[in-house]
């Protein structure tokens, strides 16, 4: 009888292990891609596609009446604003603007962490300092917002400068571009 349950308990064990599914994925018409990104994995890009990047046909709104008003980032698992706002704020209405926006039919948006924002820029790249094929359009080789604020004083922000893809400190005062994402959640963000 004991051997009896032995073999069974073996068989229902083999049987759960081969059923077992493998990381969770998701489809759209640009092929399967992890709905758990990784920060350690490194999406090669190339002059004329950059695989890294998804357009999201079906975020749909006024300036994307067909689709694809933001785009998801494969290697963070960050969605961002396909087109970001070509106006200036100052850091507190960067954050306000992120806040409010609704873009493709969705709330929710927020000033990225410099890491975040950090994470887009290809450093072989100018002007903007982005990946090769990327599907971005509207930004600015200027400075950009993020939502960090700086140690050395409450009244200074980090932003990363697209012209040449650096990241510095800002007076919050000053004017810079803002480009929100939705997803993942910084620690240092105000």
């Amino acid at each position: 009888m004991m051997e009896l349950i032995r073999r069974t308990v073996g068989v229902l064990f083999l049987a759960m292990v081969l059923v077992t599914p493998g990381p969770a994925q998701a489809a759209n018409s640009n092929g399967p891609y992890y709905a758990t990104p990784s920060w350690d994995q490194q999406l090669q890009c190339d002059a004329t596609a950059c695989p890294r990047f998804i357009v999201l046909s079906n975020w749909i709104d006024a300036s994307h009446p067909s689709g694809g008003a933001a785009v998801l980032d494969r290697e963070t698992g960050l969605v961002w604003e396909q087109s970001p706002a070509t106006t200036t704020n100052t850091w507190s209405n960067a954050r306000f603007h992120c806040t409010s926006l609704t873009t493709g039919g969705r709330k929710g948006w927020r000033l990225p962490s410099v890491h975040e924002l950090a994470s887009l820029v290809d450093p072989n790249q100018s002007n903007p300092a982005l990946p090769p094929g990327h599907p971005f359009t509207n930004v600015q080789s200027s400075g950009y917002w993020s939502a960090t604020t700086s140690a050395d004083g409450p009244t200074i922000a980090w932003g990363v400068v697209f012209g040449d893809g650096g990241v510095s400190t800002f007076g919050k005062i000053a004017p810079f571009f803002v480009w929100c994402v939705r997803g993942g959640m910084n620690a240092d963000q105000y």
